[in-house]
């Protein structure tokens, strides 16, 4: 559409094809640059560009000529979307948020200089740090670690409880502890804001992860919260998005505690796994919000029509090599059942290769009918 911008994605993953996919219902043309030639948005994307989001000469050469430039991933070269910005093109989420946000460290600092609550945590530089402040007694057991940078979809975090887990399971590299949190819940919040300042706000979930994966396993929608809680949660993560001035979406995720406490846990920059329900469940989708606050346009209504649960389905633990599906025609007989496949060609153990989202007139109903779908499904290696 010509009066639409050009606009770019830097990642051609899972999101970045339901950003295609939002982008198609206006005809609005999407350029995405992606390593692999079979990367999920491919069937999707306008234009497709071979190369590397991490590479400073990739980005730079496939932002000439766009308008406007997002992400679909934060962990990538920031110093051309620097560039970039300083020349017109209009970069959302900004770089400067995108440094912030994907150096944990720098972002749990943020939350400390802001007034943001959020767990206690100190800043080493190598696990021989964090061993030599356990043994001086500056650092007590239990604790989680969190690499500073790269960690994404449960790796880079590790929890310690132990001397044995001292000694066996810490992580290499820069890095945060903090202190373990006495959890009831753990909630997500994705606030979109928009150039102008717009924000809107799409209802809080419940996350529940999987026991050793460390992946969302099920996702409620909305989370079973006293009206109280609810507007704190959204209220925080309001607060969140407005002293970081992002432009686009924000997933906010809390850590509600036994004692009532509500404490940012992080947050990504971008449409995020638990808002992968409001693409059947809301009026606007995460995705269609995205494209609207980075493109300047009224932001959509987020509300919520129809109670959620989702599932990420996930490849079979001990399972490597060509993707096959298993149970598929049984899950589509379930009533108001969405299934999305990404595409990808190879499964293994616990990579996300696709979401499932169930509706329901209840909570109840739309969590027994994602269990049902979960116990037909299975995502394996071809023999």
């Amino acid at each position: 559409m010509s009066n639409f911008p050009k606009l770019g994605i830097l990642g051609g993953g899972q999101l970045g094809k339901m950003l295609c996919q939002a982008a198609s219902e206006w005809h609005l043309p999407i350029y995405v640059l992606d390593r692999d030639e079979n990367f999920p948005a491919a069937p999707y994307a306008t234009v497709f560009q071979h190369g590397d989001f991490r590479d400073y000469e990739d980005v730079m050469a496939f932002a000439h000529g766009l308008d406007v430039l997002t992400i679909e991933i934060e962990h990538i070269d920031t110093r051309a979307l620097h560039e970039l910005e300083k020349t017109g093109v209009k970069v959302y989420p900004q770089p400067a948020v995108i440094d912030l946000i994907k150096d944990k460290g720098l972002q749990k600092q943020f939350y400390a200089d802001h007034g943001i609550a959020t767990t206690d945590f100190q800043l080493f530089g190598s696990k021989e740090e964090i061993i030599r402040a356990v043994n001086a007694g500056a650092v007590q057991l239990p604790f989680v670690q969190k690499t500073r940078t790269g960690g994404y979809d449960g790796q880079g975090v590790s929890v310690i409880r132990t001397r044995q887990d001292l000694e066996q399971r810490l992580l290499e590299g820069p890095s945060l502890i903090e202190d373990l949190a006495d959890i009831e819940k753990e909630l997500a919040v994705i606030v979109a804001r928009s150039a102008t300042g717009e924000v809107k706000v799409f209802t809080t979930v419940e996350m529940e992860f999987h026991p050793t994966a460390n992946l969302v396993e099920f996702l409620i929608c909305p989370a079973a919260l006293d009206g109280d809680t609810d507007g704190r949660a959204s209220k925080l993560a309001v607060d969140v998005a407005q002293k970081m001035e992002i432009v686009g979406l924000l997933a906010v995720e809390l850590f509600l505690t036994r004692d009532g406490e509500l404490l940012v846990n992080e947050v990504a920059p971008r449409p995020h796994n638990s808002g992968h329900p409001t693409i059947e469940a809301c009026a606007t989708s995460q995705y269609e919000q995205h494209l609207r606050a980075i493109l300047g346009l009224p932001l959509g209504d987020p509300q919520l029509l129809r109670p959620a649960a989702m599932i990420n389905l996930l490849g079979e633990e001990g399972s490597r090599g060509p993707t096959r599906y298993q149970g598929w025609m049984d899950v589509l007989a379930i009533p108001e059942v969405h299934p999305h496949l990404y595409g990808k060609a190879e499964t293994r153990p616990f990579r996300k290769m696709g979401h499932l989202t169930a509706l329901g007139d209840t909570v109840a109903m739309a969590r027994q009918r994602a269990a049902q779908a979960k116990s037909l499904l299975r995502i394996v290696a071809a023999e």
